[in-house]
């Protein structure tokens, strides 16, 4: 991204001393002013040029057109080149320069907005591109923040300010910030004129949501933190004003420096065309070897004998250098194999399957009003190849929106109902919530079932009301109060605001807070807090405490976090409680809730003194901050007494459960990996399908050294391969200890297994020596569930399979914890849920629910990959029988680099006659209807084997171009060496040869195409028939005395193309063509068909089967008798209806039938490819493919 300060060494601390513009200037900070844009007006040609020529092929195509100017050498017209080049070349520019223009549009729009800025004692209005470092800006109500700003004074008290962070991290709830309480006095413009403090802090970087720095004033020193901080692209809300002083600007905001590229991903389809398109620079240069020596032979041994008539170049003086010249000038001849507008073309097909994406009604959310978004055009293909998925799993297979359902309070299990036989009641079964009219200031929407806990809430239980006191307490929700009584919550995660809220409907209303102070209404009695301190929850630590003083003067500290964490922190004396809490959480685990444990600590006066000086001196340190603070925080939370804790439930999305089905028969392969515990995620696993109880078994890992773990995952290995050969499947115990391709031998393993691994045992499985054992277990298994894992994890997962499985990688998530899973994954998905939309912009693609990912890979995926993979095939296929007619050519013309075709010809062939047929069909062709692709989900399993489109395909192509352009060029001059006119006179002659080759070349790749598309619509008709007449109508326009008289130098051939098109001959020789060229094809098809179909020609023709059946059914319909319907069951079928049911064919075939069904002729060589592929994934090559070992 250029930017408008010039580049500076890396600082390694930032100074900036407020009101004072000289002293800062000297650090040379960057200016406010941003620039996204990368060109202006004289820079755009130059510089837009020399990105594009930074491409292989543009290159490639200006070298040819450098050649083409070189008389001695080409024989075609430089306007060959140029036209397609330029098109191209216009065509990407136009595209360049519309999205610079709009980024010059922002960058204006946001420099020009106006911010006051304290100058010489006023206030002035400046543009932000003119602030600077160090300078006091005035924030009002609803005003973007302009810089990254030290928060210094508001007009709330205590300094307080309300944020809105959505242009960060895309959460719309508000969020606070606080002066330090020595700068939140400065509200006079007076006083901060003369404020001159100086801030040290870190130098700019990425990271949102931490700042360290300290505050030099008045000889003291002045911790500060993010909360102190208001960031660029923040909105001040529900504050009248503020001021701030400017620590960062411009380029060196947090913001800006969010602002990085995102790593470029490239499908496997480019890849391999990369390597194929080398490739056939090779073909092209073994092509002009071969004609280039064939020209020197022939010009030594034959044309040394018509030097009279046919003399040399003057540069000419040798056969040897003629036989030179005469390479380069078939390099520019016969470069069309690999044409320019592939690159074009392959750019277009994807837009267009990303307009369908974006356009698709069945992936529209209608509750959210969300569509779901291509936001990349580069992996549509990839979407069909995908194997292993890696899901988030709150807010993604889960819904995100909280519920208190349980807890469990000093021993005491509540939520649960009982009927009167003491049975638990269903929820369908139970009887009406309980009412809270008692508490005018309940939540309407908050629904509990079991009575008991009111009642112990009303009857005063001390346990009871201190567990809903730490709840009101010990979070940092922000309340809103719109009307009296009417109270909204804004917390940062649903978690905090369900617990909030189901402490205020049992009386204990969390109503307002300060910078030091909370109040709650107990009971209908408004009791405050003095806020003493916040210590805020992280994904380390995994919990949050504060530290309250009551009205009587009492120091307690209330801590909540996760089980893992706080029952190792608890007192000795609560072990009797622990075991009872620690049941009641693993019965709420088991059902699929979310669990925290809460606890308490009292404070003496003198020990919190000395820790408060403790944990100031902490957060005053310049280095290592963060641990210091950390180990201060760690020591106060220890030997806490057990309150007891809370289950939230987290229900499925819709559709979740039938999507990991259908996306298991398409041998996808589904892990989830997620921070929750690991009976809460076994439960999901189950209530979702990926665990069912028909498993052979599942492995559950918890080792906690690294022997641990192995033994575990060895033992897992054993068991899946006893059970191998306890069925024999034809491996015995011995053979697969002993395969160099343990893998292929594992996945190959009878029976369905799962893998359930924690987050402390993932941590050594993914060390270096023991992460193939790890891969290779999890890879054998149908489903793997990581639990308690890091947002770190989650990538390395990714990243392990990525690197030693050639299989392409999925990953989806919803929270800014994904983000590094998402980026790391070949494609990327994001959902836009309830955790703001980071992981969206991250993402490649983006949805509302996790159920639209079958559509977005069984149709969308499939159908990109199955188009890219013929239009593929179709273009190099096409190019070839083209090009290829110049070689043999090459061999009756002395070698001297003649062209067959007219040069206008070869100019149009590529982006007039042929291109819009192949778009229509890489846009819009179908095997098998969209219903049939969901339906039938093993349809997916030639694109996960990569079957449409590799080397053996792109060989097949070639060689039927080559097939082809031998019959082109061979059955015309076979008929004209010996043909005549219907005068008598001699058909022969160059131009009506080359008519004649070009007409039958452009009928027989539109025949071919014709044969090639699967799903016909208006457009491919228009196209392909369009094509053929615009062919027509430009060879009978160039062949016209019109053009001939306006050009008489470029179109000498008057009525050529009429008298040659005139002749039966012609039409015959172009008909034998067109039959022997596309007969084989024909045949080819229907053999195949026939004896050895794909399952998508079996799905297609139980589709014709089950038309059939309608009709017949409708035709017996008109017919039937309308009498007495005694009878009607006998006379209602026609013959050979039992032959049909018993055939199998009418049946509603589901995947797994059709498998079998096709068993003979596709799944089996399916499996077999399978296998294949496993094996060579699993070979010793080195590197990322060396064999997992055991």
């Amino acid at each position: 991204m250029a930017l408008c300060a010039k580049k500076r060494p890396p600082e390694e601390e930032r100074r900036a001393r407020a009101n004072d513009r000289e002293y800062n200037e000297k650090f040379q900070y960057a200016s406010n002013c941003i620039k996204t844009s990368k060109y202006n007006i004289l820079t755009f040609l130059p510089v837009n040029l020399f990105e594009q020529f930074q491409e292989v092929a543009n290159t490639y195509f200006l070298f040819l057109l450098i050649l083409q100017l070189i008389p001695q050498i080409s024989s075609l017209s430089w306007f060959t080149t140029i036209v397609p080049l330029v098109l191209v070349l216009t065509i990407t520019a136009v595209k360049d320069a519309t999205d610079d223009y709009f980024r010059h549009k922002s960058d204006n729009q946001v420099n020009n907005r106006q911010s006051q800025v304290l100058i010489n004692g006023t206030l002035q209005q400046e543009q932000w591109m003119n602030v600077c470092v160090g300078d006091i800006i005035k924030l009002e109500n609803n005003q973007f923040v302009a810089a990254d700003l030290l928060l210094l004074s508001s007009s709330e008290p205590h300094g307080l300010c309300y944020i809105e962070t959505a242009e960060l991290d895309g959460e719309t709830n508000m969020k606070v910030r606080q002066a330090i309480p020595v700068t939140s006095e400065l509200g006079d413009i007076s006083k901060l004129a003369k404020f001159d403090g100086e801030v040290i802090c870190e130098p700019p970087n990425n990271k949102l949501d931490k700042f360290s720095g300290t505050l030099y004033w008045k000889e003291n020193k002045f911790p500060l933190s993010n909360q102190n901080m208001l960031l660029r692209g923040c909105v001040l809300r529900n504050t009248e004003w503020c001021f701030g002083l400017v620590i960062f600007a411009g380029p060196d905001t947090k913001l800006m420096q969010n602002s990085g590229r995102t790593k470029f991903k490239r499908t496997s389809i480019d890849r391999l065309m990369n390597t194929l398109v080398l490739w056939i620079f090779g073909f092209l240069a073994c092509m002009g070897v071969i004609l280039a020596i064939g020209n020197a032979i022939w010009e030594h041994e034959v044309g040394t004998h018509f030097q009279v008539y046919l003399p040399w170049d003057e540069a000419v003086d040798s056969a040897f250098f003629s036989g030179f010249l005469s390479f380069w000038s078939y390099i520019i001849i016969l470069n069309t194999v690999v044409p320019i507008s592939l690159y074009v073309s392959v750019e277009v097909i994807r837009l267009g399957h990303s307009y369908f994406i974006n356009w698709d009604k069945k992936m529209f959310c209608m509750k959210k009003r969300t569509p779901a978004e291509a936001r990349t055009t580069t992996l549509n293909e990839e979407l069909g190849q995908v194997e292993y998925i890696f899901s988030d799993k709150t807010g993604t297979l889960t819904q995100n929106i909280m519920v208190f359902n349980k807890c469990s309070i000093n021993g005491h299990s509540y939520g649960d109902v009982f009927d009167v036989l003491g049975q638990k009641a269903e929820l369908g079964e139970r009887p009406e919530p309980i009412d809270f009219s008692f508490n005018p200031l309940a939540d309407k929407k908050f629904l509990f079932w079991d009575p008991s806990l009111l009642e112990s809430v009303k009857i005063g239980n001390p346990h009871t009301h201190e567990f809903f006191r730490l709840l009101s307490l010990c979070h940092t929700v922000m309340s809103e109060e719109k009307n009296e009584g009417e109270l909204y919550y804004k917390a940062q995660s649903p978690d905090e605001g369900a617990l909030v809220t189901a402490a205020r409907n049992f009386g204990f209303v969390f109503r307002s807070r300060t910078p030091k102070t909370i109040t709650v209404h107990e009971m209908g009695t408004a009791i405050t807090y003095q806020l003493l301190a916040i210590l805020d929850f992280n994904n380390i630590r995994k919990r949050m405490s504060v530290i309250v003083r009551n009205p009587e003067g009492k120091i307690r500290l209330y801590c909540k976090g996760a089980d893992t964490i706080l029952l190792d922190r608890l007192h000795h004396s609560n072990q009797e409680l622990l075991n009872t809490t620690t049941d009641h959480l693993n019965e709420y685990a088991g059902e699929g809730l979310r669990t925290l444990v809460l606890a308490y600590k009292d404070l003496d006066e003198e020990y919190y003194e000395e820790w408060a000086e403790r944990r100031l001196r902490a957060s005053l340190a310049q280095d290592s901050r963060e641990d210091r603070l950390a180990s201060v925080y760690e020591e106060v939370e220890s030997d806490m007494m057990l309150l007891g804790a809370t289950a939230i439930e987290d229900k499925l999305q819709q559709g979740v459960p039938e999507t990991i089905a259908l996306l298991t028969l398409a041998n996808i392969k589904i892990w989830v990996l997620t921070g929750d515990k690991q009976e809460t995620a076994v439960n999901i696993g189950y209530s979702c399908k990926m665990l069912t109880d028909d498993m052979t078994e599942v492995f559950i890992v918890t080792g906690h050294t690294v022997l641990e773990v192995r033994e575990e995952l060895r033992k897992a290995r054993e068991k899946m391969m006893d059970s191998s050969r306890t069925v024999g499947n034809g491996f015995t115990y011995q053979e697969k200890l002993c395969s160099s391709r343990l893998t292929s031998v594992l996945e190959a393993v009878a029976g369905e297994y799962a893998l359930v691994i924690n987050g402390h045992s993932l941590a050594h499985a993914l060390e270096a020596d023991m992460e193939l054992e790890f891969l290779e277990t999890a890879c054998a298994c149908k489903a793997v569930i990581c639990c308690r894992v890091t947002p770190l994890q989650k990538a390395q997962v990714v990243e392990l399979v990525k690197k030693y499985k050639k299989a392409v990688t999925l990953a989806i998530g919803d929270g800014a914890n994904d983000v590094s899973m998402i980026k790391t994954a070949h494609i990327g998905v994001g959902i836009s849920g309830q955790e703001g939309i980071q992981a969206v912009l991250a993402s490649d693609y983006s949805f509302s629910q996790f159920k639209f990912l079958q559509r977005l890979l069984l149709v969308h995926g499939r159908w990109s990959y199955l188009r890219m993979c013929k239009f593929l095939c179709y273009f190099f296929y096409k190019n070839f029988a083209f090009t290829m007619v110049h070689f043999w050519f090459g061999f009756f013309c002395g070698f001297s680099a003649q062209t067959v075709y007219d040069q206008y010809f070869i100019t149009l062939y590529n982006i007039v006659y042929t291109s819009l047929p192949v778009l229509a069909m890489g846009v819009f062709d179908q095997d098998v209807p969209e219903q049939r692709s969901m339906e039938y989900p093993k349809l997916y399993e030639p694109g996960q084997l990569n079957l449409l489109f590799n080397k053996r395909e792109f060989f097949i192509c070639i060689a039927q171009g080559i097939y082809t352009s031998v019959l082109m060029f061979f059955i015309p001059y076979g008929v004209f060496a010996e043909a005549t006119r219907d005068d008598g006179t001699q058909l022969a002659d160059y131009q009506s040869f080359a008519v004649t080759v070009a007409t039958s070349l452009v009928i027989v790749v539109s025949m071919q195409i014709g044969l090639d598309t699967g799903y016909w619509t208006a457009i491919n008709h228009f196209f392909i028939w369009g094509s053929l007449a615009v062919y027509f109508a430009i060879l009978f326009a160039m062949h016209s005395k019109g053009l001939f008289d306006m050009f008489p130098n470029q179109f000498r051939f008057v009525g050529n193309a009429q008298n040659t098109l005139a002749q039966p001959t012609v039409w015959l020789t172009i008909v034998l063509t067109t039959v022997v060229c596309i007969m084989p094809v024909v045949a080819f098809r229907f053999l195949k068909l026939n004896l050895k179909p794909d399952l998508s020609d079996t799905v297609r023709y139980t589709q014709l089967v089950r038309k059939k059946q309608k009709a017949q059914h409708r035709c017996m319909r008109r017919v039937g008798r309308t009498g007495s319907r005694r009878s009607g069951y006998a006379f209602s079928h026609q013959e050979g209806f039992g032959e049909l049911i018993m055939s199998g064919k009418n049946m509603r075939l589901s995947s797994l039938a059709l498998s079998s069904f096709t068993a003979r002729s596709s799944s089996s060589w399916i499996e077999s490819l399978r296998r294949k592929k496993s094996d060579s994934a699993s070979s010793p090559s080195g590197g990322a493919d060396k064999p997992l070992k055991g």
